[in-house]
């Protein structure tokens, strides 16, 4: 398992190894000592998994406001993902600033998230399931959304907004200038 830095380094793709043969392929896919050695000490307490069928389908920007918020490790079993990382922390010198990753079932490659940051994703194939290890435990009374076609932040979306599929929640989700202070 190798583990990457990205623009933020508090945000980290991990690429897994795939040992194949004439049957297909073998990999182990989390690894907590292999990740404590490159900084990602987590203990994960929830997996999570959401399909979406149509392409174009965008989920975030969430996050969940301390005492709950939740670091992420994603990855994608089905399909492809355009997956973001907003930095939300305000004295952060990336505050403001994203990182998005495409990520397939295919290459297997995961990011991993940790707190402090928006995540959100926009699936580039029909029938996309995503997969995801949480540390700490859903709350709907911590849970946040921020907008997910924000200018100040500028997310290159690879969908227009006028044919993006969001939910009601995330359509009406504030700006970053509207947020506070969350971290």
């Amino acid at each position: 398992m190798e583990v990457i830095e990205t623009a933020i380094p508090a945000v980290k793709r991990v690429r897994p190894r795939r040992h194949g043969d004439a049957r297909g392929w073998f990999s182990e896919t989390f690894r907590a000592d292999v990740l404590a050695e490159a900084g990602i000490d987590c203990a994960f307490v929830q997996d999570n998994q959401s399909f979406s069928a149509p392409k174009g389908t965008i989920r975030g920007l969430h996050f969940q406001v301390p005492p709950q918020p939740q670091a992420k490790l994603i990855r994608v079993l089905a399909g492809a993902i355009l997956d973001v990382a907003v930095d939300i922390r305000p004295a952060s010198p990336t505050f403001g600033r994203y990182v998005a990753v495409t990520l397939d079932a295919e290459g297997g490659e995961q990011l991993f998230i940790p707190h402090g940051f928006a995540h959100g994703f926009c699936t580039l194939t029909p029938d996309v399931m995503v997969a995801y290890k949480v540390d700490a435990y859903y709350s709907p009374a911590h849970d946040r959304a921020l907008v997910w076609n924000d200018p100040e932040i500028g997310i290159d979306w690879p969908v227009a907004e006028a044919e993006a599929i969001l939910s009601d929640k995330d359509r009406r989700a504030p700006r970053l200038a509207e947020l506070g202070p969350a971290f």
